[in-house]
């Protein structure tokens, strides 16, 4: 029971402080967030642009996109040379805090593309921040065409527009002073309690005078389109301004350049309302970021026009420079949708770190994978999950929703699979009851689907080489998704093998070559298919195999029932009593053989694993026998990282160290 003292005693302080939330919401919910105005691009027509100079704007895109998550607001630079060669900008507003500007800059880069495809040009406007490259040259020259404008309701009073204008030029002198930020904000009283607020901005690429000529051309041209207005703005390629009866800037002290055109009275603010005004920004800096994130969420789209290559410097030195494909959420959202990291939100416990269950404001659910911040192997994990699945898109892939580096701390959100992982169902003698065969099939050609997207028709060429029973995840549906990338590495597809000191992956998946040499290749990926779906046929671990009633390891236990023509003995138990295909079975246990032989140039692609699993009528060849030292190598593996999960929607890698022989 809670004691009612408190509350009386505190209820004025309550009540207040309720006030002071309502008034935030009402006018953060509309102001802050990186909502589109418009663009230069309407009734363009479409351009063949040369592929390098594609290849430049990628260069640019992904650059000022990165740069806009460490910068001060404002940057500029150009990619190519002669013919070829690209410019770009992205400028926030002065009072832009940091990660609004890498919102607004980072969806600014994105959209541009889709909203102005095939263009040599192209300058986009949000709220907060413009975006525009060009094929010429144009830092520095003041551009004042084309220009936009937005107005919302009517004023009454039919003098407010000559008095906006007069508060308007007031503000150009502001700006003019503040050589830095070339931008000024303030309010002033329009009379009878009325306030208005009013922000000049210009890009920082010009000088005092071009900025002065743009924001006057801006304020000439209020009464073309917005005098009889009571909010509006106007914009152009170098300046923008903006009015409205709401604070819809943020009012710091270091970005308060603004006259002061108050009232005596008002100068004398006691400390009490000093206090709520702080409260009232603090909360609105809250509903602000939820609004970004959700709007970001909204609008956000899978494929790009143009390809971008993500620039990843190294993360101990620039942590905020990595993929700008992800969105970037904000670690308050993430603390309260898991109850701050809390132990009943716990999913799991990994080499990366827990993984917990958080449930987002919209109601969607999500999984966090959260850095360990003792790991070293995990930061290598998190930069290959960020490199990699963000750039991946199957239906048989988990989904990478977005990404947090804030305060020491480095977490990834993925989409919440419902059903755990493979492992939690074929594992559990309860669960693989509810598996039967036609279940199995759907998981088994749905992981060769994606292992073949990874593989032959993904943007990257990828490897997994932590293919398992535990990283593939299972949705309402069943539907399987393969997760886990913190072992991936990209391929030439020129290339067959690569060799690595490093053999890191988990016991009874790997394939010979590579846990006895450090070789790895697509065939690596086959091999540990194999494997699974040799577990899945008979519901039993590879690591546990051998020291059960079988005495030999799984995959040599399959060989001789292959040659004794013994092949449904394999099969679970669990399954006899259901209508099971015996012939699909079999041809399953087949293609398991074949993936899982000791020479790797003797497996077959998943193109054609993918093609023998959707016929009735091919023939196969005969499978050799698998590597004799699998099953006794990978003996004393007892790890799974399911054993330690409740429910883990995403499971961490096991990592381990192998000497080669």
């Amino acid at each position: 029971m809670r004691s009612s003292k408190p509350i009386v005693t505190s209820s004025g302080f309550l009540i207040s402080f309720c006030v002071v939330i309502l008034i935030s919401l009402t006018r953060a919910s509309t102001a802050q967030a990186p909502n589109y105005v418009g663009d230069d691009c309407h009734n363009k027509t479409p351009q063949a642009l040369t592929d390098s100079y594609k290849a430049n704007l990628n260069q640019l895109l992904s650059w000022l996109s990165t740069d806009a998550a460490t910068s001060k607001g404002y940057n500029h630079t150009s990619f190519g040379t002669s013919t070829n060669a690209v410019y770009g900008l992205y400028d926030c507003r002065g009072d832009d805090a940091g990660y609004f500007c890498q919102f607004c800059v980072s969806t600014a880069t994105r959209e541009v593309l889709q909203r102005c495809p095939n263009q040599l040009s192209a300058v986009i406007w949000y709220d907060f921040c413009i975006f525009r490259y060009s094929n010429k040259n144009f830092f520095g020259k003041v551009t004042t065409s084309p220009w936009w404008s937005a107005g919302r309701a009517q004023a009454s009073d039919p003098a407010e527009g000559k008095k906006a204008e007069s508060f308007m030029r007031s503000l150009i002198g502001k700006a003019m002073e503040n050589t830095t930020e070339l931008g000024a904000r303030g309010e002033f009283d329009l009379g009878g309690g009325r306030e208005r607020y009013a922000l000049v901005q210009c890009s920082r690429d010009l000088n005092s005078e071009g900025c002065k000529q743009c924001l006057e051309t801006m304020v000439d041209r209020i009464s073309q389109c917005c005098e009889q207005k009571q909010g509006w703005q106007v914009l152009a390629p170098s300046c923008m301004i903006k009015y409205d009866n709401y604070m819809f800037y943020q009012s710091t002290s270091s970005l308060n350049n603004a006259p002061n055109h108050t009232t005596t009275a008002k100068k004398g603010i006691t400390k009490s309302k000093a206090l709520i005004i702080s409260i009232s920004v603090l909360v609105a800096v809250v509903i602000i970021s939820f609004s970004v994130y959700f709007w970001r969420k909204k609008n956000r789209k899978d494929e790009m026009p143009l390809e971008r290559t993500p620039v990843f410097d190294d993360i101990s030195q620039k942590e905020s420079s990595l993929n700008t494909d992800l969105p970037t959420i904000p670690l308050f959202v993430i603390q309260q949708s898991t109850h701050n990291f809390s132990e009943k939100a716990k999913l799991g416990q990994g080499g990366f770190g827990p993984v917990y269950k958080g449930t987002m404001p919209d109601g969607e659910e999500i999984a966090v994978k959260r850095l360990s911040q003792t790991s070293g192997q995990g930061l290598e994990e998190f930069k290959n999950e960020v490199i990699f699945i963000a750039k991946l898109q199957h239906r048989n892939l988990v989904r990478l929703l977005g990404c947090c580096i804030e305060e020491n701390e480095k977490l990834l959100v993925y989409e919440y699979m419902q059903n755990s992982s493979l492992d939690c169902h074929l594992f559990n003698e309860e669960s693989r009851r509810k598996l039967n065969w036609k279940q199995r099939l759907h998981i088994i050609n749905g992981i060769a689907k994606g292992i073949l997207y990874l593989h032959e028709d993904s943007r990257l060429k990828v490897i997994h080489r932590d293919l398992k029973a535990s990283n593939v995840l299972l949705d309402s549906e069943m539907n399987p998704k393969i997760s886990d990338f913190g072992l991936a590495r990209t391929f030439d597809g020129a290339q067959n093998q690569e060799a690595t000191r490093r053999v890191m992956g988990t016991y009874g998946y790997m394939a010979p070559e590579y846990a006895m040499g450090g070789l790895f290749s697509v065939k690596s990926d086959v091999f540990s298919f194999g494997v699974l779906l040799l577990e899945i046929i008979c519901g039993k671990r590879i690591s546990g195999f051998y020291l059960s009633d079988h005495g030999q390891s799984l995959l040599i236990y399959t060989w001789n029932l292959w040659r004794e023509g013994k092949c449904l003995e394999l099969m679970d138990p669990m399954l006899e009593d259901s209508n099971v295909d015996k012939g699909g079975v079999l041809k399953c246990i087949h293609i398991g053989l074949l993936c899982v032989q000791e020479d790797a140039s003797d497996r077959p692609t998943m193109s054609t694993v993918v093609v023998m699993l959707a016929s009735d009528t091919m023939t196969f060849p005969k499978p050799n026998r698998p590597a004799f030292s699998v099953g006794k190598m990978f003996l004393g593996d007892s790890s799974s990282t399911s054993k330690n999960s409740k429910d883990p929607s995403v499971n961490e890698v096991t990592m381990s160290l192998i000497t080669p022989r």
